[in-house]
């Protein structure tokens, strides 16, 4: 990878790193705030299970289409200097897109009972039932919603444009705390589903005004014949069936939990976002801000560059989510309660959600790697090689959701999930390296199990230092004490692991020092 295209990268990770990270604290302040006014019981189980129809609906129809099949078309385009034809295409799948979406939100609509009742949530009480389909309709409405922010940010980060798409997601978490806070007392939980639609809509329109700084040339057309709306439709058959079948996976495993203790849907989900934390923060900064450039040297045919940029980011994301997934681990009680305990949290709850949060950190580093390796795919426009791939690992999900859910409970649901994870991954690296040849595999392995071997290290210093905290120096029932407690074992847990990198010349340290400082 050139030093300049590297340093691009680099650069763009770090500007979306940041924002992702005030992203994310929102988010986590939403769920904190829903945790401790409503609990872990089963009207936030409703508000979880409340997203599924909405967010399938959306990867269904949007954001495989923008991720798998519109971005690299429309990216070659800008890339060999075409924007006129790159624009007609991009006005053409928005508005087939939409023209979708409306139609699949009112089927959704119509059918939300019978599917919330039957397939979804089986093992739900009536009155929870009925409040899920409430708010699954409104939610619906952020779903159209979402389908035009995914096209409006392929467009944006097609033109190396980030910061505008980074902004609009911290607004929409603040819409959300914005909304259920005000209406949280006259309407419930209801109150942060409307949330969810005034963020998604502000969101777009700060992305309206991102594409009319870059001279927006949307037209009210639909040309089904043109060639590159028939590349992105060609590609975009897979990654359908490839969004469908993890929505399947997805609806077991919730149809399953739907049968566990009130409090279960809810546990899973937040220690599934606890777990996504490094992905949002580290990997997907890494995934969006490589893309565009993965896809511009496979218009250039630049096979050479392509590779390092593709082993330059899976090196990036292990060096990062290892020691995450590790420190999590070994702090996930501290971590969630800290977060979580308060109001109506208990500690009970505390132990259920950072138990399942444990086995889903196993699989943590695969799903960050995943992630890059289907948008490898995506810019080679192969978008059918993953869809087996990931087939097999959906019904390895769900045969082990069956098998583990009996011993282990909600642990064994995230286990599940770890396992499958890890298959994909190394299933994925195999094929690619048969495809395009050899891609550093000796030096991917090596700088792995240097990072595994310090990770584990920092780990058990982490946990130390916390355990150590929590008997001599801090009281755990104050805030004050959890804070100290979590804070003085990361920051020994970092120290750790960044002196042992510095010891063992690991030339991702520099990296990634690079990234936080986002400069060439």
């Amino acid at each position: 990878m050139e030093a300049k295209g590297k340093a691009t990268v680099v650069k763009a990770a770090g500007l979306l790193m940041m924002s992702t990270i005030l992203s994310r604290i929102l988010g986590y302040l939403r769920d904190i705030i829903i945790a401790a006014y409503y609990g872990q019981t089963r009207i936030t189980d409703a508000y979880q299970a409340a997203f599924s129809i909405p967010d399938f609906l959306y990867n269904l129809l949007a954001a495989g289409t923008v991720t798998a099949a519109f971005m690299p078309v429309f990216s070659s385009y800008i890339a060999t200097d075409r924007q006129e034809e790159g624009w007609e295409v991009a006005s053409t799948v928005f508005n087939i897109t939409v023209t979708a979406m409306l139609c699949g939100i009112a089927a959704a609509g119509l059918a939300a009972p019978y599917i919330v009742s039957r397939w979804l949530v089986p093992g739900f009480e009536p009155e929870f039932v009925a409040l899920t389909v409430t708010m699954t309709r409104i939610m619906l409405i952020q779903a159209f919603f979402m389908a035009l922010n995914g096209i409006s940010m392929g467009i944006l980060n097609s033109y190396q444009r980030f910061l505008g798409p980074a902004i609009a997601s911290v607004m929409y978490n603040v819409m959300i705390i914005i909304f259920g806070v005000a209406l949280g007392r006259r309407l419930g939980i209801v109150g942060f589903s409307l949330g969810v639609v005034a963020g998604a809509m502000v969101q777009f329109l700060i992305q309206v005004a991102g594409l009319r700084k870059i001279g927006l040339r949307y037209k009210p057309v639909v040309h089904w014949q043109h060639p590159g709306v028939q590349r992105v439709f060609h590609l975009m058959i897979p990654v359908l069936l490839s969004y469908t079948l993890t929505q399947l996976g997805l609806f077991v495993q919730q149809n399953i939990s739907s049968s566990l203790p009130g409090g279960s849907v809810s546990a899973v989900r937040w220690a599934q976002r606890l777990m996504q934390m490094p992905i949002s923060i580290f990997a997907v900064t890494v995934v969006v801000a490589i893309f565009p450039t993965l896809n511009g040297q496979v218009a250039r045919r630049e096979m050479d560059l392509f590779k390092k940029s593709f082993s330059f980011g899976l090196r990036s994301i292990f060096y990062i989510t290892v020691p995450c997934a590790v420190g999590l681990a070994a702090l996930s009680q501290p971590v969630v309660r800290l977060l979580y305990q308060q109001g109506n949290f208990s500690a009970e709850s505390t132990a259920l959600t950072a138990y399942t949060l444990t086995f889903f950190c196993i699989g943590l580093f695969a799903q960050g790697g995943v992630l890059l390796m289907n948008r490898v795919f995506y810019a080679l426009q192969n978008t059918w090689t993953p869809v087996p791939i990931g087939a097999s690992a959906i019904a390895l999900t769900i045969v082990l959701n069956f098998l583990l859910v009996g011993p282990l409970g909600t642990g064994g649901l995230a286990l599940a999930h770890s396992i499958a994870g890890i298959a994909n991954l190394l299933a994925l690296l195999i094929v690619v390296r048969q495809k395009i040849g050899p891609i550093g595999g000796r030096s991917l392995a090596a700088s792995f199990v240097k990072t595994v071997v310090i990770s584990l290290v920092m780990g058990a210093a982490a946990w130390g230092t916390s355990k150590a905290l929590e008997l001599y120096v801090v009281d755990i029932q104050t805030k004050a004490g959890q804070v100290i407690q979590v804070g003085g074992a990361v920051a020994v847990g970092c120290l750790v692991f960044f002196g042992l990198s510095l010891l063992l010349k690991m030339e991702e340290t520099a990296m990634v020092r690079r990234m936080l400082r986002r400069k060439r």
